[in-house]
């Protein structure tokens, strides 16, 4: 069996490194072989690098506000044969592992992601969960949890060095990766990202909408080449969240 390295980026996660984990030693379990843990502690001021040790995890650092190079750390260092990345307020489901395993296995798949589905509902959480299916479905860009074996990563450069956006980037990159060498980018049927919730009980169910809405012109600007809004918007809501 092949072993596989799970990749988690942490930015102040103490209240959901050890769920997180322990979503994935369930998933280890049902699989069977080989699973390394790394938590990639990301300009982290609480006890999340702590929690995630106490948990069996391999705890390694980096201070760059990039979600990719934060990725890209995890997955330079790892010593598994096959890549899968989830963040850390998430959880997958108990097959997971086993199904990536099983996919990579037939040879027909590049890699891939997941089915995302929120760990709680309401009306604007069901509307956010029938985009994500349709942009999903007509796209093929599947993300969420990424899967692929670490060679396949190493030959695309690991995740897309931009700053938003690089989950699409990289989706898009394997898939191509993959009609070179006559293989699909894939999807999980079995099991699912269960997304959490809690930047929507932090700020309301309606929170992208109303995003959307107050900061189309900065959205228009970056179109367009300025930037320099978009950059405060990702700090605020994704960089500097849980200070």
């Amino acid at each position: 069996m092949k072993s596989i390295s799970v990749i988690i980026p942490a930015h102040n996660e103490e209240r959901y490194v050890s769920r997180c984990i322990r979503s994935v030693r369930a998933a280890a379990k049902r699989y069977g072989g080989e699973v390394e843990i790394i938590v990639v502690c990301n300009r982290c001021t609480d006890r999340t690098a702590e929690i995630a040790e106490k948990c069996g995890a391999r705890v390694l650092f980096n201070e760059d506000r990039c979600i990719a190079r934060v990725r890209n750390t995890g997955i330079w260092a790892a010593k598994g044969d096959i890549i899968v990345t989830i963040d850390c307020d998430n959880r997958m489901t108990k097959g997971t592992l086993k199904e990536i395993a099983y996919l990579l296995g037939t040879g027909k798949y590049i890699g891939g992601g997941a089915p995302i589905r929120f760990e709680r509902y309401s009306l604007p959480l069901y509307l956010n969960d029938l985009l994500c299916r349709v942009s999903f479905g007509v796209t093929g860009l599947y993300c969420g949890i990424f899967w692929a074996e670490k060679k396949t990563f190493e030959a695309v450069g690991g995740f897309a060095d931009i700053k938003a956006m690089e989950d699409a980037a990289t989706a898009k990159a394997l898939k191509a990766y993959g009609r070179l060498k006559g293989k699909k980018y894939g999807v999980l049927r079995k099991n699912v990202l269960i997304n959490s919730t809690r930047k929507y009980d932090d700020m309301g169910d309606w929170l992208y909408f109303k995003l959307m809405f107050a900061n189309m012109g900065t959205f228009i600007k970056a179109a367009f080449g300025d930037r320099s809004g978009l950059d405060r918007l990702l700090d605020e809501l994704f960089y500097d969240y849980n200070r």
